[in-house]
């Protein structure tokens, strides 16, 4: 009698959730191959980051509110679980930036905040004349810069655009996504186009034209730039979670996995070890943050010790209701960035970036209130975690008043924290990752996840997605041989 393959998933955040969905068949569903799937969460909760919360009458999101819909992955996962009804387009577009004291409308046409025309910059009183000549220097007579090997995106962009448009305009974006210091960041792994742009030489500018797709021409051909679910991003994971558990697959959370072990002469090539239990497998998935997964397999290759330098940020939301009648808002657009190192009485602003909820998402917007969200917290800004929630929510809402002009008494307000939120990719991230996978390609071990293979929602759930066809491929090739 044939032994039935076995699987352990380790990790039960968006990443392995979605391995298990494709272990188990995917749209298909389970079938005579399909392998026993044990997945193990060390958190009482599934879904990682994707989580979500009765708040004022509404659902909201504790992490991410929304995805990128032109990467497919997310958008056909909801629709292969049958959450296409759910779905919902941002329905606002455009954002401020807090420059030198005041609230300015940030150009159109800006490729993760890097913009593609020196004349768009014109209009932005808070940029020097001497940031908006570069700009222009750029467009008509660039710098020189040779890039053949991973560079941080704040040589390019210090070198091509100059200091103040790098650290003024274009970080608090691109950085604000990593919650990283664009002189740290691979600009490989997490901004590709201007990594390529950098090295086709010439104009930076030119070269990004089109990158970002942007505007409504790219709006009818390609759709929505952002989408969500009306019960929340994180509804993803819970009816994930539903699903798998309907397919068999064995859940097991508030335990972690202490050691995976080679058994030669067992019945399974593996044994995943928890305080109290050992499950043989076939294969295994790691969707854990990456230094985890390096303590799990240092034993094997000296390279995987390397997965522990992954570090990861720090970061919180916080989110408030407010009567709309007593604050004040810009406008238009859906949300403020705000540069580091921006100050405010003898300090700086912890907040990086406001979020206007109710404004990109119809399904939460309330007659007579603002639902807000604020965002703190960087890889070497740590503030936020020595305060209370109350103090952090009251220095918020400080900083609100500074930057918004007018802020009443909040309706009702919620902190959520993320200590490890955000894996930092910093220079040379892609070679260690591929180093790393290397390593384990002689073993039946898989990584997936944010520490990988991009931060994003849609990223995670196709590097989960990802290693477990490649699990499956394994498999099949083990039985025929």
């Amino acid at each position: 009698m044939t032994t039935r393959p076995s699987v352990v998933v380790v990790g039960g955040g968006i990443a392995g959730l979605a391995a298990a969905w494709e272990l188990t068949g995917a749209q298909e569903g389970p079938s005579e191959s399909t392998p026993r799937i044990e997945l193990i969460e060390e958190s009482e909760h599934l879904g990682g980051a994707l989580t979500t919360l009765e708040f004022c009458d509404r659902v909201i999101d504790l992490g991410p509110d929304g995805f990128l819909a032109r990467r497919p992955e997310a958008l056909a996962l909801a629709k292969e679980l049958g959450l296409e009804d759910q779905l919902e387009a941002i329905c606002a577009a455009g954002a401020s930036i807090w420059l030198k004291g005041a609230l300015e409308e940030l150009p159109a046409g800006l490729v993760l905040g890097v913009p593609t025309d020196a004349k768009s910059l014109k209009a932005m009183k808070g940029l020097s004349w001497s940031s908006r000549w570069s700009a222009w220097r750029d467009q008509h007579a660039p710098r020189k810069l040779k890039v053949t090997d991973d560079v941080s995106i704040g040589l390019i962009l210090r070198t091509k655009l100059g200091g103040e448009l790098t650290y003024q305009l274009i970080e608090p974006m691109v950085g604000g996504i990593q919650a990283g210091r664009v002189d740290e960041l691979s600009a490989a792994a997490v901004f590709p186009a201007l990594y390529d742009a950098a090295q086709r030489g010439g104009s930076l500018m030119k070269a990004l034209r089109g990158a970002g797709h942007t505007g409504p021409v790219a709006e009818r051909v390609l759709g929505p730039l952002f989408m969500t679910l009306r019960g929340g991003v994180g509804s993803l994971a819970d009816e994930l979670t539903r699903q798998l558990s309907e397919r068999g697959v064995v859940v097991r959370t508030g335990t972690a996995v202490s050691a995976l072990r080679p058994t030669p002469s067992g019945t399974y090539p593996w044994e995943v070890d928890t305080s109290d239990t050992t499950t043989g497998a076939s294969a295994v998935i790691l969707a854990t943050p990456a230094p985890v997964a390096g303590r799990l397999t240092s034993a094997l290759d000296e390279v995987l010790t390397q997965l522990q330098s992954i570090t990861s940020a720090g970061a919180a939301v916080i989110t408030f209701v407010f009567d709309a009648a007593d604050t004040t808002l810009p406008p238009t657009g859906t949300g403020v960035l705000v540069p580091l190192a921006t100050e405010w009485h003898d300090d700086v602003m912890m907040i990086t970036a406001i979020t206007f909820l109710d404004r990109k998402w119809a399904h939460l917007r309330r007659d007579g209130q603002i639902l807000l969200r604020a965002h703190v917290g960087r890889i070497d800004d740590r503030r936020c975690e020595v305060l209370s929630d109350d103090a952090l929510a009251q220095r918020v809402r400080d900083e609100l008043t500074t930057i918004l002009g007018r802020v009443g008494a909040p309706i009702d307000v919620c902190v959520q924290r993320w200590p490890q939120g955000l894996p930092q990719y910093y220079v040379g991230h892609l070679d260690l990752v591929a180093r790393a996978r290397h390593a384990l390609s002689p073993f039946s071990i898989r990584l997936a996840g944010s520490a990988y293979d991009g931060v994003g929602v849609p990223a995670s759930v196709g590097s989960g997605r990802r290693a477990a066809r490649e699990v499956l491929t394994l498999l099949a090739n083990s039985d025929q041989s």
